[in-house]
Order: C-alpha cells, then sequence, then structure tokens
C-alpha cells in the first residue's frame, strides 16, 4: 500500500448478501445472518456458494473496524490486506455457524464445538390440581448474570469484545518443543473464557398424593362408597372436580351396582399433553356397604324375601337335610391368617433343621501332630 490510497469499489454487496440497509445494527445483522445461514446451509440442501458469502458478509459487517473500512472503500479495500488481513482471512463459514447457534440447531457437526456447562435440576412438588388446572410457581436462584450496561461483552454496544486468550474460539493452541527439531501442538480450553456456555435449568415435576384423585396417564380414578340399599334402588352423589367444578353423578333408572364395578365418564380426566381441550376419562370404582350382622329382623328379612327375585331352585328337601352334618362358619380375616400361616411354616422349617443337626452325631476331627 505504501502510503496510497485504495481505489473505491463496491460497498454495498454484503448489505445485499444479508439482506439488511447500510444503517442496520449488530442485532437486525444478527438476526438476518441467523435467518439466511439456516436457509442456505449445505446439510439442509443449500447452496455453499451463497452459505460462504453469508458468513463472510456477516464476518465484515460485524466488526466495527472492518465495517467502516468497507464502507468508505468497498471490497477491494479488504482483499488488499486494510482491516487486519486479506479476503484469505476469513473463518470457516461452519465454525462461524456453529459459534452463531451455540451448536443447538440440528445442523451436521463441522469445526469446533463450544463444551456446554452442566444442567442445573430441580426437583418441584405440585399438587393434582396444579397439573389439572395450571399454576406458576416461583424459584430463587443464585447465577452470574450479564451486565445490563454491555451485555457481557465489556465495551460499549455496537463495540465487539472477544476474549484475548482464545479470541473468541473457547480453544487455545499451545505449542512445546518436546525434543530436538520436534513440536507439539495441543488444542486446551481457554483458561480465560473456559469456553462454554450455559446450561439448562432442569425442572422436574414430582406429583403429590391427592386424597380423593388417583392418576393414570390422562384418566383420573376415585373409589365411591354406596350402600346396599342405593346399590339396589339407585344412588346419586356430588363429586367436587380438581377445578371446582361441582359434577352430580347418579344411577340409571331400575341399574343395579355391584361390588367393585365401575363406571366410566367421557371428558373429565386430565388435560391432554398440547391438547388442553381434549380431555381424559373419570372412572368410578363402587364399593358396596352391607348391613351389619343382626341389623335385620326376621319380619325384615321374610319382607325382603317377598320383593327380592326368587331363590335358586334347587332346594334340598328335609329328608336331605337330615342326612347332611351341620357346620358353624365364622369370621376371618384372610390376610392376617396366610401371614400366621407362613410364620408357622418358617419354625417347622428351622426345627427340622435342628432335628438333622442333633442326629448327625458327633464329628469327626483330623488329628492333631
Amino acid at each position: 500500500m505504501f502510503g496510497r490510497m485504495p481505489k473505491k469499489s463496491n460497498n454495498t454487496k454484503y448489505y445485499e448478501v444479508l439482506g439488511v440497509s447500510k444503517t442496520a445494527t449488530q442485532d437486525e445483522l444478527k438476526k438476518a445472518y441467523r435467518k439466511a445461514a439456516i436457509k442456505n446451509h449445505p446439510d439442509k440442501g443449500g447452496d455453499p456458494e451463497k452459505f460462504k458469502e453469508l458468513a463472510q458478509a456477516y464476518e465484515v459487517l460485524n466488526d466495527p473496524e472492518k465495517r467502516e473500512i468497507y464502507d468508505q472503500y468497498g471490497e477491494d479495500a479488504l482483499k488488499e490486506g486494510m482491516g487486519g488481513g486479506g479476503s484469505s482471512d476469513f473463518h470457516s463459514p461452519f465454525d462461524l455457524f456453529e459459534q452463531i447457534f451455540q451448536n443447538r440447531s440440528g445442523f451436521g457437526g463441522r469445526g469446533h464445538r463450544q463444551k456446554r456447562g452442566e444442567d442445573v435440576v430441580h426437583t418441584m412438588k405440585v399438587s393434582l390440581e396444579d397439573l389439572y388446572n395450571g399454576t406458576t410457581k416461583k424459584l430463587s436462584l443464585s447465577r452470574n448474570a450479564l451486565c445490563t450496561k454491555c451485555k457481557g461483552k465489556g465495551s460499549k454496544s455496537g463495540a465487539a469484545a472477544t476474549c484475548h486468550g482464545c479470541r473468541g474460539a473457547g480453544m487455545r493452541t499451545i505449542t512445546r518443543q518436546i525434543g530436538l527439531g520436534m513440536i507439539q501442538q495441543m488444542n486446551t480450553v481457554c483458561p480465560e473464557c473456559r469456553g462454554s456456555v450455559t446450561g439448562d435449568i432442569v425442572f422436574v415435576l414430582q406429583l403429590k398424593d391427592h386424597p380423593k384423585f388417583k392418576r393414570k396417564f390422562d384418566d383420573l380414578f376415585i373409589e365411591h362408597t354406596i350402600s346396599l340399599t342405593e346399590a339396589l334402588c339407585g344412588f346419586q352423589f356430588v363429586l367436587t372436580h380438581l377445578d371446582g367444578r361441582q359434577l352430580l353423578i347418579k344411577s340409571n333408572p331400575g341399574e343395579v351396582i355391584k361390588p367393585g364395578q365401575h363406571k366410566a365418564i367421557n371428558d373429565e380426566g386430565m388435560p391432554q399433553h398440547g391438547r388442553p381441550f381434549m380431555k381424559g376419562r373419570l372412572f368410578v370404582e363402587f364399593n358396596v356397604e352391607f348391613p351389619e350382622p343382626g341389623a335385620l329382623t326376621p319380619g325384615q328379612c321374610r319382607s325382603l324375601e317377598k320383593i327380592l327375585p326368587p331363590r335358586p331352585g334347587n332346594q334340598l328337601s328335609d329328608m336331605e337335610l337330615d342326612q347332611c352334618e351341620e357346620t358353624t362358619m365364622h369370621d376371618v380375616n384372610i390376610e392376617e391368617e396366610m401371614r400366621r400361616r407362613q410364620q408357622h411354616r418358617r419354625q417347622e422349617a428351622y426345627d427340622e433343621d435342628d432335628d438333622e443337626d442333633a442326629g448327625a452325631g458327633p464329628r469327626v476331627q483330623c488329628a492333631q501332630q
């Protein structure tokens, strides 16, 4: 150059490539580059040359010094070495792309990938009402925040500032001499900026038990106890739903409910993910409560027998009854009975082992010398 001013050349091409005006801000340049780079990325079937032009245009216009030279003298001035280097000094378009998108765009991996910081996981207990209706929770966290004035760049808005240790690459190349005429180069994480991007805050929702409702996927389940009279003659009850609505649930005329029977109500279950107006079903399991022993007099039993369906037709005659041996039933807790029997079997097994050891006699031992 030797003091000679360069000839002016095209100074609008890079703006046209990005589709922005010459007064575009840094944010507008970045937004335009992101949109065009996604569209023209070779891994997505885009034009490689167009992708390269976009990277070169953004790299120049995003650098205040290079942009000023480009606006005054055009593209040729940069090629001749003004602004810190010639046209061969452009970075790889794929490196620039991954730097902008922080390796999370879903495109093929090329160039250097920045290390990602660890995620912070928080477990948050929520009620079934929270999941059904939606809610907002607040969580206090301590973290390092960007300066509101410089946005973490360490300079005024619009002035680019990168890490001096790695020049924004996140990695440093260290050259070491390991022998006579032998040089080793190693890539290591930059100790100044650590070459990493922040991780995510992950919330794990833990559902608390509900006293009335149980959830299975998009369906809700409840248990409801009715009397024998309600099971035979009909019932109705009011259920308060998770959103506070009062649901009237009643049997159909002439319907008889059996113990353990299930009934379903459509569209009263949990809202489906992504489709809040589509809901699962609400299942009601009925428990039938029978009268306590002695609650009915012999006269009431005879009156009931007259209105209830008749007994089975295969009744035994008096002669057949005389030939039978009468038995007596008593109440029993079957779970407690099975547990008692299992303990009894274990004790018998221990006793058998003790008897075998006692009948084996003294053991023969080796003579000591």
